[in-house]
């Protein structure tokens, strides 16, 4: 997937018609934009890398 582009106001359309979601005009602008929002933080969160001996935790315990 490197160097692939990724547009953002494509797939917030796409998925509008997907899930038969109507996005008005007035609020598409404000959706793409917290969608590049998370795909930053989704970006930074990815790029984490995680050591091979690491499990997945069943219960969540604070």
């Amino acid at each position: 997937m490197e160097g692939m582009s990724f547009n953002v106001g494509e797939y917030v359309d796409q998925m509008g018609l997907l899930l038969d979601l109507e996005i008005a005009d007035e609020y598409r602008d404000g959706v793409v934009a917290n969608f590049e929002r998370i795909r930053a933080i989704a970006s930074l969160v990815n790029s984490f890398p995680l050591p091979e001996d690491v499990e997945v935790a069943p219960v969540f315990e604070p």
